[in-house]
């Protein structure tokens, strides 16, 4: 084994190690969420994450964006089995060691190359779209200041980068085996054009190849790590998002089992409530009512936070947001993620300065640093109660992200456990518990609207 292999030895391990802490960083945060069963239904969980996840179904409701983001897509999937070549390669000295497959490796080499072409051209039309003087309306919003549009155009400045490494390394190869009357495995349509754009020397070509080679591979691997800070990291977290997501109607409400068991009872005396067996010496947790936190909010919910690319899809359909109210279903996914990075792990891969509140979508003077939690330090009840519970967001999101029960949780925590409902709420409330019904009729003149008929009947 060479000091070549050795160096790159090291750097695989320690970017494949770097990678694996943040995720097992990543899992703890998404722990600290209440429990919530999600066992059961594998055949309809497996079934929606191929044709979901895989399958990007929900992304075709805009059929340009779907296309341009197929082609990324199916690119970096192809060209993943390219990486295995090159750490092979990296590994034991050698040099395209998938040659011996013969046609099959003319046919993938030349797939990479159209594809990684293409990629380039998906690339620069989502960089267009995102920073053209009047960016499509989705893509804007408070919560996309700073941070969140300064990494969307990173992660295409990486990609185009990693591209263009690609074909320097394909470019410089060919080169250097046409010089040396060599044969080089595999079919370059594109590099093959570009090889009257470098020298004819040996030596300067085998020095372009190694750089494309190592920014290629190297840049991979930091792009790998940076997948946990960015919102690029839905790659990895779609897939285990949409598996468990719900499964039930998009309409029904989880209800909260005391109230149910105590309605339960007033209704029927006979009724029994049960009791969960309590270990020797245990004491009764409280009970909270709905999410005042990211830790009251189910692990799932905050599964999502990660899994959230901040398309701005849900918000583009929010008919709250369409009519100028502040509720932005992604802007709350954003803030749960945001709060989760602050409680529990806050990230200094970045300048503070630049990752932190300041830099991000949340103004600086909402922070109560002695009691700065999800609801009221991120998110206002002004949003909360703007939301028509319409699914809208729900069915529009290409991952199956549900901001709808977060926001139902938040409520829940404002009315159950602060009585912060707004006062038409209350009302209907005082006469839900009076009258029986939302309206302000006692229920022995409830009727009382049939006489009008009766009398122009007559």
């Amino acid at each position: 084994m060479t000091i070549q292999n050795i160096i790159f030895l090291l750097v695989v391990l320690a970017g494949f190690g770097l990678f694996a802490w943040q995720v097992r960083k990543i899992r703890a945060n998404i722990s600290h969420g209440r429990d919530r069963d999600m066992s059961g239904d594998v055949g309809e969980r497996l079934k929606k994450t191929l044709l979901v996840a895989f399958g990007q179904q929900k992304m075709f409701k805009r059929i340009t964006p779907a296309l341009l983001h197929l082609i990324v897509y199916v690119g970096f999937l192809v060209i993943n089995i390219e990486v295995i070549e090159i750490v092979i390669d990296g590994l034991f000295n050698t040099h395209r060691i998938l040659g011996f497959t013969g046609g099959f490796y003319n046919a993938l080499v030349a797939t990479n190359e159209v594809l990684s072409a293409l990629v380039i051209v998906a690339v620069v039309a989502f960089w267009w779209r995102r920073n053209r003087s009047e960016p499509v309306r989705r893509f804007r919003g408070t919560e996309m200041r700073a941070w969140p549009k300064l990494d969307a155009n990173l992660i295409l400045y990486i990609e185009a980068a990693l591209m263009l490494a690609l074909f320097l390394m394909n470019t410089a190869d060919l080169k250097l085996h046409q010089v040396e009357n060599a044969y080089l495995p595999g079919v370059y349509p594109i590099s093959g054009f570009l090889t009257g754009l470098l020298p004819d020397n040996a030596a300067t070509l085998l020095v372009l190849e190694r750089i494309g080679w190592w920014v290629h591979i190297v840049g991979i691997l930091l792009f790998l790590n940076y997948l946990p800070s960015s919102k690029h990291f839905h790659i990895i977290m779609a897939f285990p998002n949409v598996y468990f997501s719900r499964l039930m109607p998009q309409g029904q409400f989880s209800n909260v089992d005391s109230i149910t068991h105590e309605v339960k009872a007033m209704m029927d005396p006979t009724y029994q409530v049960p009791t969960p067996p309590a270990s020797e010496g245990a004491e009764a947790a409280p009970t909270t009512f709905g999410a005042k936190d990211v830790n009251d909010l189910a692990w799932t919910n905050l599964l999502h936070a990660y899994s959230c690319t901040e398309c701005g899809r849900c918000t583009s359909v929010c008919p709250a947001n369409l009519t100028g109210k502040l509720l932005s279903p992604r802007k709350i996914i954003m803030d749960t993620r945001d709060r989760m990075e602050e409680k529990y792990n806050s990230p200094l891969i970045f300048d503070p300065a630049l990752y932190g509140p300041a830099a991000k979508h949340e103004p600086q003077e909402q922070l109560d640093k002695e009691n700065h939690t999800l609801l009221r330090g991120y998110v206002t009840p002004e949003e909360l109660w703007a939301c028509t519970t319409c699914n809208a967001c729900v069915e529009a999101c290409p991952v199956n992200i549900n901001p709808l029960e977060s926001i139902i949780e938040m409520r829940r925590f404002l009315v159950l456990e602060e009585s912060a409902a707004p006062n038409s709420l209350n009302v209907m409330f005082s006469n839900i518990e009076n009258n029986g019904a939302p309206w302000a009729f006692s229920p022995s003149d409830r009727f009382n609207w049939a006489d009008e008929l009766y009398v122009a009947k007559k």
